[in-house]
């Protein structure tokens, strides 16, 4: 709730509607320096979604600070300029003086006002009246309607608390209540961030905000401001739902809970005891939707799957349930009260909601999910009601459903002591002629009481139990000492290992990898170490460093998975690379549609292009084989030729061939 402005303010100011601020280095500065002329301040330090946040804020006037940030500034201008003069606002731009020189870019770009830095505050102030005069001469009140604002007013010497009519009316309370019914409304885990915003304004500090969930709204910003003559505290509440997902893609996409949300909600209700199940979906296909269409594309497809999901959770849960994208292609639906069953016929309604093909322009795109349930257990904290809803999910992939991860990782040391990591080798082989050319080195773990555990569960057992780089180290010096002990039939196939994102990371490895090698006795001429796009996106400088060596040193390098990731063009550019291989959902998509085939094609032509070998992964039926060969691929792997073998069987299949 707001007060009036003050007495020596004109009525053609526009401080009774608020004021959108986005500075990219100087927020509080100058929030702080238009809450003292007696604005209500909503500021933002990212360009993302601004004219969406602009028009969701109410304000007349919107202002667009530059210094230091020409482009940014720009950039801003140019998108809060169409809804600014759609609704009758100003746009204020600040610029330095050494860049006054594109001012015209500015006023082509759409804004009215103008102001160059160095500037006294009563400068700026000045021009934030006449640009909200200006507004009020060219603009209607009704092309900013809004509704009613959300908000509230504390006076610390009374200890009153009111709230705007609006705010009152969503949260189902009287327009004075009490401190502590208030506080009821702000979650634990957001009670920190409000705790610090307050005490930034007894600091000293005039202007600042926080975000939290709040019921009926959503993720919110409050803006707090507090008056220096009363002491009161203003706070003027934006709804971050408001913005439309399309204009920050990356961030709030969907429109629905992300999961830092969803993680406090899930704390809030398994704090008080109450009995929540969730449904965790990944959605299928999506990197192949990403590669062959684009990014638009995969982002439309995500908010249509949350819709789907949403009205399906709708449809059985009602609105008990919660729905939140937990990042990348993952949602999480929550409920109250939901047991087995519930979650259970949830499931199943979402799988049908999702097995319908997404439209994407004039293509018709399959994409399903998987989908993995759990419910709350006594003492279940959210953290560990997710992870188990994430190990069934990850138990779709290998048939390991059953097997707890914690239980695995316990036991991870005692197992590479014990011999019970093993190696398959999954051959590999020329299109052209049907040799078996090379080996894929794959780890198994023979467990005394799971059986055989796959190496998707085997390296997460071993991340859990902080042992990656000792279960890589394991696997890799396990497959040299094997393939080094090879008999003669054996001897001219290519080695390939896997090396994981720890690896890269780990100080010295090309030396010690190297070392490893040469006291084999297996030479390095034929061997191969494959490195996946995930283990590179988090340091791809070092990763093409180590490669380099490994090159020079003799080996030859691969990179696995190609196709599953968002940067795999950046890794084709800046790696030294002699394979690369085609990740198994491209390859089974290349009997699918024509652009299925296009995809598969250009990734080919691409590769050859830059002087690399293909190698097709998860090769599975003739009619791939065929259509990859004709489309130029050199080697391939899976199941067609076969699947991941001993050593015997290895032998066997080598000698019939």
């Amino acid at each position: 709730m707001t007060d009036a402005a003050p007495a020596s303010a004109t009525p053609m100011t526009g401080r009774d509607r608020p004021l959108f601020l986005l500075s990219f280095r100087q927020r509080d500065e100058l929030a702080a320096q238009a809450a003292r002329a007696g604005w209500r301040v909503v500021a933002a330090r990212r360009g993302e979604g601004a004219d969406h946040r602009f028009l969701a804020s109410g304000a007349a006037v919107a202002v667009v600070d530059a210094r230091g940030s020409v482009a940014e500034g720009l950039a801003a201008t140019r998108a809060l300029a169409p809804v600014t003069s759609a609704n009758g606002a100003a746009l204020l731009a600040l610029v330095s003086r050494d860049d006054t020189g594109r001012l015209g870019e500015f006023y082509d770009a759409g804004a009215t006002h103008f102001l160059a830095s160095p500037m006294r505050e009563v400068e700026f102030v000045q021009a934030l009246r006449f640009a909200a005069r200006h507004a009020q001469r060219i603009g209607s009140d009704a092309h900013r309607a809004t509704g009613e604002p959300l908000g509230w007013r504390y006076d610390p010497a009374l200890r009153s608390l009111q709230l705007t009519p609006a705010l009152a009316a969503m949260l189902g309370l009287s327009a004075a209540p009490s401190l502590r019914t208030m506080l009821r409304h702000v979650e634990a885990a957001d009670r920190g961030a409000m705790r610090g915003a307050l005490a930034r304004l007894r600091d000293g500090i005039q202007a600042t905000a926080f975000a939290h969930d709040l019921p009926g709204a959503g993720r919110v910003v409050e803006h707090l401001q507090r008056d220096a003559r009363t002491g009161r505290i203003h706070a003027l509440i934006e709804r971050l739902g408001e913005v439309d997902a399309s204009a920050v893609v990356r961030d709030v996409l969907t429109g629905v809970r992300d999961d830092a949300g969803m993680r406090r909600w899930l704390a809030r209700r398994l704090e008080d005891a109450q009995p929540v199940g969730v449904a965790l979906i990944a959605l299928g296909r999506f990197d192949m939707v990403n590669t062959a269409y684009g990014r638009d594309a995969g982002d439309s497809v995500l908010r249509a799957a949350s819709t789907r999901i949403g009205d399906a959770v709708r449809a059985v849960l009602g609105r008990r349930a919660t729905l939140a994208r937990m990042g990348g292609a993952e949602f999480l639906v929550a409920a109250e009260g939901a047991d087995v069953e519930a979650l259970a016929a949830a499931a199943k309604a979402i799988e049908e909601a999702l097995t319908r093909p997404f439209v994407i322009g004039d293509v018709i795109a399959p994409v399903g999910a998987r989908i993995a349930t759990a419910t709350a257990r006594p003492g279940d904290d959210a953290a560990a009601l997710l992870r188990r809803a994430s190990e069934a999910l990850a138990g779709e992939d290998d048939d390991n459903r059953a097997i707890p991860l914690d239980a695995l990782a316990v036991d991870l040391r005692r197992a590479m002591e014990a011999g019970e990591i093993e190696l398959r080798m999954q051959p590999q082989v020329a299109v052209a002629t049907g040799a078996i050319v090379g080996v894929e080195a794959l780890a198994r773990w023979r467990h005394p009481q799971h059986g055989e555990v796959g190496a998707e569960t085997l390296f997460a057992a071993a991340a859990r139990a902080e042992l990656e780089v000792a279960l890589s180290e394991h696997v890799q010096r396990l497959a040299l000492a094997q393939a080094a002990r090879w008999p003669a039939s054996l001897r001219q196939l290519r080695l390939s290992v896997n090396v994981t994102a720890a690896d890269v990371a780990r100080s010295g490895f090309a030396d010690l990898f190297l070392d490893w090698v040469d006291s084999s006795g297996f030479p390095r001429a034929r061997l191969t170490v494959e490195i996946t796009e995930g283990g590179l996106i988090d340091d791809l400088g070092e990763a093409s460093r180590l490669l380099s060596e490994l090159r020079a040193a003799g080996c030859r390098v691969a990179i696995d998975d190609f196709g599953t990731g968002y940067s795999s063009l950046a890794y084709l550019k800046a790696l030294p690379l002699d394979y690369l291989k085609v990740d198994r959902r491209l390859t089974q998509d290349i009997t699918g549609s024509a652009r299925d085939r296009i995809v598969v094609r250009g990734v080919i032509d691409m590769a050859r292009s830059l002087g690399l070998t293909v190698i097709a992964e998860g090769v599975e039926t003739p009619e791939q084989l065929d259509l990859l060969a004709k489309e130029g691929c050199q080697y391939y792997q899976g199941y067609l030729c076969a699947e991941p073998l001993t050593l015997p069987e290895l032998l066997a299949l080598v000698d019939s061939v």
